[in-house]
């Protein structure tokens, strides 16, 4: 038992640790985000979507497990997209275009939420003990994560949102084309993930972004602070 206690004193825990608090606030933002493309979708006309039960706040129901793993290890991933048939749009293009950019403005709202309730919190669970200040924790790892699945998605490569949005400024006979080839681009996700293309490309552009929301959790703490502790 000694041998096995010196073993266990040894090992950092603290990955391990990292990526058990990710999981749920990833749950939460891949959810969301594919919930607000099916919500805006089935507002433009299409019930796709709601016919195959993805408007649901179930998780299993919209996770890609490699793509979850990748959210909570690297801080950019994707979630199993919701079926949408863009010939109920009254515009295709354009629809299936405000569809796609649903996801990512959800993912910043996201963000934008969880880092004022991060920095409002702040003050009042300092001297709360360990389980307040896991609390407050899981706001801020919710916050990185979605500003990350959000940021992620936007790159034009399919079958991530940008690319839809992109597609839709192209003539429609090119657009048909590339859609074909959308089931190709998870092939160079895939890739660019494994090679760590994408994380060391997007790692910055995902921080300096973040910087600029805490902006909101600054001024939360400085405004709870003035309330409840000065």
């Amino acid at each position: 038992m000694s041998a096995w206690q010196s073993i266990i004193s040894g090992f950092d825990f603290t990955p391990l640790l990292n990526i058990a608090l990710s999981a749920i606030p990833a749950l939460i933002c891949i959810t969301l985000h594919e919930i607000s493309h099916g919500l805006v979708a089935n507002r433009l006309g299409d019930p796709t979507a709601k016919n195959a039960g993805r408007l649901s706040l179930n998780p299993i129901k919209h996770l890609d497990i490699f793509g979850f793993l990748m959210l909570i290890v690297a801080h950019v991933g994707w979630a199993k997209p919701v079926p949408v048939d863009m010939r109920y749009f009254k515009n295709p293009k354009r629809g299936m275009a405000i569809t796609a950019l649903a996801g990512p403005v959800s993912n910043f709202i996201i963000t934008a939420i969880a880092l004022f309730l991060f920095g409002f919190l702040l003050p009042l669970v300092r001297s709360s003990g360990d389980a307040a200040m896991i609390g407050v924790e899981l706001l801020y790892i919710t916050a990185h994560l979605s500003l990350g699945l959000g940021l992620f998605n936007l790159l034009p490569i399919p079958p991530l949102d940008g690319s839809k949005v992109l597609f839709s400024l192209i003539p429609d006979s090119a657009y048909m084309k590339l859609m074909r080839y959308e089931r190709y681009g998870m092939i160079l996700l895939v890739i660019l993930a494994y090679t760590g293309v994408t994380g060391s490309f997007l790692g910055n552009i995902i921080d300096s972004v973040f910087d600029w929301f805490l902006m909101i959790a600054q001024a939360a703490y400085q405004w709870s602070y003035s309330l409840f502790v000065a």
